[in-house]
């Protein structure tokens, strides 16, 4: 996902804004102030998860101290603090121009600091060029190589950096800065939208800003950002008509199950998006039959969670598992069946007859603890 004017505006300005990655902020700032930082870093992470900011606010923290210096370090404008995309300076010959350059010291700061973004992208050659430079440093020299895939950087190069781990920002880390957003916005936003934008950036916190930022354009400044905004924006099933198919297929209705399904399709849900969203929604019910309606790890809120609460009594953590790996396992053959309409229909039917289907094969076993042993709904 791209960047959009919101992320650039919210990106990580100092090691007290870096969200998710406290324990790495917290050691960077330690190694400047004992002078013990090393002349390269590797920062791995997926996309999204601040790699990229942590090491310009590296670089300021070394090299800053007016704003206009700051500025510019920030905006990857800096003339002492040299950002590369190795996706598109690959080669050798770049490599080696970036060597031939080492040698000049900073024109006014402490520190000439290369930025390599997605080095695993350079090729064998320049990788080799890299290592040399590597080796024998110049002391006015640093290197922040950043990468989303660790396993395509050579052992030699890992080797010769301090690495770091970036790992996936929270959803409650994300709801919380984007509720931030929001408000420094002067816009309006129910806290339920937070939370669902936070599990849909899936960890990564700029494409979690740039999802807000489309709600945000596509929503009247006066009125609230909702759900309802939410999913016609991005398609998404309504949550409510999930619910409404789960209440269905815990009473065993089938015709109704059917029914509820082809309303959702009909308003252009592609099936692959409804399985997706029963699986999700089951999730929710185990958490909650797993671990009791206070659970943290339900990231849901208000009314919401209320509701969610009130259903999951329909069900036990036995049954939704039974129901979950039905779903992954059509889900799959859809992706590749000619008739995928006649497997989802399958499928929501015998998510309303688990029970029953449950029950009869006990019988047929022979072994009547089978059918008690696997209840689908409570009894």
């Amino acid at each position: 996902m791209a960047y959009t004017v919101l992320a650039r505006r919210y990106r990580s300005r100092t090691f007290d804004e870096i969200v998710g990655q406290e324990a790495i902020a917290r050691t960077l700032r330690n190694a400047i102030e004992q002078e013990r930082v090393a002349q390269a870093y590797l920062f791995i992470g997926t996309r999204g998860v601040g790699k990229t900011s942590t090491a310009r606010v590296f670089a300021k923290a070394l090299n800053g101290g007016t704003p206009e210096v700051d500025e510019a370090i920030m905006a990857g404008r800096d003339t002492d603090v040299i950002e590369i995309d190795a996706a598109s300076n690959s080669k050798v010959e770049e490599a080696r121009d970036l060597i031939a350059n080492c040698i000049y010291r900073p024109l006014r700061g402490r520190f000439k600091i290369y930025i390599i973004d997605e080095v695993h992208m350079l090729s064998n050659h320049a990788f080799n060029a890299l290592l040399k430079t590597l080796e024998e440093p110049p002391e006015h020299v640093k290197f922040i190589l950043c990468t989303t895939e660790a396993h395509k950087v050579p052992a030699t190069i890992q080797s010769r950096c301090q690495r770091f781990d970036f790992r996936n920002i929270s959803t409650a880390d994300i709801a919380e800065h984007l509720g931030k957003v929001v408000e420094q916005e002067s816009l309006k936003a129910d806290e339920e939208v937070l939370l669902a934008i936070a599990r849909l950036g899936n960890g990564s916190m700029r494409d979690a800003l740039s999802l807000l930022d489309r709600l945000m354009a596509a929503c009247p400044n006066d009125d609230p950002m909702t759900m309802q905004a939410l999913e016609e924006l991005l398609g998404l099933p309504d949550r409510e008509l999930i619910s409404g198919l789960v209440d269905r297929i815990a009473a065993g209705q089938t015709g109704e199950v059917l029914e509820q399904a082809e309303v959702l399709l009909s308003r252009g849900i592609a099936q692959d998006q409804l399985i997706q969203a029963l699986v999700e929604r089951f999730r929710d019910l185990l958490l909650i039959c797993a671990c009791g309606p206070e659970t943290s790890l339900l990231e849901l809120s208000g009314t919401w969670r209320q509701q969610t609460i009130e259903q999951s009594r329909q069900f036990d953590e036995a049954g939704i598992i039974h129901l979950i790996a039905l779903c992954e396992n059509v889900q799959q053959m859809t992706r590749t069946s000619s008739v995928p309409r006649v497997l989802l229909d399958a499928l929501l039917v015998r998510l309303a007859l688990s029970e029953t289907v449950v029950d009869v094969a006990g019988l047929l076993a022979g072994n009547a603890t089978v059918a008690a042993g696997a209840p689908r709904r409570k009894k």
